[in-house]
């Protein structure tokens, strides 16, 4: 099932479909009944409400709340236990990364996307150092935040490609000048490498069990950027095996998100 709404910019009042960006097709989960909790958490009641009136359109898409700052946030994220929460950054009280840190530590299952108009390097990598698991700038369209949820749902992770590139230039700068040919083809098609490894301890090598020939291949494949649905057709398993896999490696990694996951095993390759 494929929705056909107009790509459209999420600023209040600004309704104007967007044709100079790339319009993808939306998977709604095949799964029935089965629908996305969203908590949505903005200073801004105009963007709080449209955000809701778009969401409520979806069938697989359910808005079980609203917060107004950070410490409402972290209060309804714990009573209600939505799925996804849309954090804004900057709002009174409680800013958008102290809550996403607070909801992650309390509830890892809850998964976080920030929708923000603030873009500067510092703000990017101290959300995803919070454990968000997607950034997206308040000038995305519908079908990119629409997209966004359902990826992050899936257990996977979305940059924009402005973010991305801010996340892969400051990651390049932290390489060491000796790194060999096959690290930096690994990190150019990582852009799943986005934590901010200036300030993650890296993981001694006997901290990493050994990892069975199908855990490397998945591995690899993690740091390349696919989602499980991608990686289960790669190694021809069910979508629901390789979770387990990907669960399994990350035990071994002792990495508490997927991109913390796939930073760790870039640091692990290059000192090899």
């Amino acid at each position: 099932m494929t929705t056909n709404h107009p790509a459209r910019r999420l600023g209040p009042g600004n309704p104007t479909p967007v044709s100079s960006r790339e319009a993808f097709a939306l998977e709604v989960p095949e799964e029935a009944g089965s629908r996305i909790r969203v908590l949505i958490v903005d200073d801004q009641e105009l963007i709080r409400r449209g955000m809701e009136l778009m969401l409520a359109m979806e069938s697989d898409i359910e808005v079980v709340g609203q917060a107004c700052d950070g410490v409402e946030a972290v209060e309804m994220a714990q009573r209600l236990e939505p799925d996804v929460v849309l954090m804004d950054l900057h709002m009174p009280r409680k800013g958008g990364v102290s809550a996403t840190r607070e909801i992650t530590a309390a509830r890892p299952s809850i998964r976080t996307v920030v929708l923000t108009t603030l873009d500067a390097d510092e703000t990017v990598f101290e959300a995803i150092r919070a454990g968000s698991r997607a950034y997206l700038l308040k000038d995305a369209t519908e079908r990119e935040l629409l997209e966004t949820v359902r990826l992050v749902h899936r257990g996977e992770s979305m940059l924009t490609p402005q973010i991305a590139r801010k996340v892969m230039d400051q990651f390049r700068r932290l390489l060491p000048p000796h790194r060999d040919m096959a690290s930096d083809a690994a990190l150019q098609g990582a852009p799943m490498a986005q934590e901010a490894v200036s300030k993650s301890p890296p993981v001694p090598a006997t901290a990493v069990e050994p990892l069975t020939e199908k855990e490397e291949k998945i591995l690899q494949l993690i740091v390349e950027g696919h989602g499980n649905r991608q990686i289960a057709r790669s190694v021809f398993l069910a979508e629901g095996t390789v979770k387990n896999y990907v669960s399994r490696i990350m035990e071994k990694f002792h990495a508490n998100t997927r991109t913390e996951l796939a930073v760790m095993s870039v640091r692990r390759t290059l000192r090899e």
